[in-house]
């Protein structure tokens, strides 16, 4: 079908605001879980001398790296929210897959030097 054999659709009003409010509910939990990850991984630190440097940064990492996904994520739920028609929300989801893959894969190079560093024992 062409693209312009799509019959009409638009989101009803009460959809978006409902979908907005969920979105925001949603990153507001997501925040607390981070925060209380955060303070977990601060408190063992107090805790357990013996956590060495490069555990620590590769925590620290992950952590980083969940949140920029949650936010990513968050990002693409508000505009396949907002989308027009089911054409736009198709480009939005495709736009949205490319852009992750590629941080995917950066993130896993990121996150192999840091391990790699963290497990390579000092030179003597």
């Amino acid at each position: 079908m062409a693209g312009s054999d799509f019959p009409k659709f638009e989101f009803p009003t009460d959809m978006h605001a409902f979908a907005e409010k969920s979105m925001e509910q949603a990153r507001k939990a997501f925040e607390t879980f981070v925060s209380a990850a955060t303070q977990g991984v601060s408190g063992v630190e107090g805790q357990a001398a013996t956590l060495r440097t490069g555990a620590r940064q590769v925590v620290e990492l992950t952590i980083r790296h969940a949140e920029q996904n949650m936010a990513a994520a968050f990002a693409f739920g508000q505009r396949l929210v907002m989308a027009r028609d089911p054409q736009d929300a198709m480009q939005i989801q495709a736009d949205y897959v490319k852009s992750h893959v590629q941080t995917l894969t950066d993130q896993a190079k990121e996150l192999a030097a840091v391990a790699s560093k963290a497990t390579t024992p000092p030179a003597r």
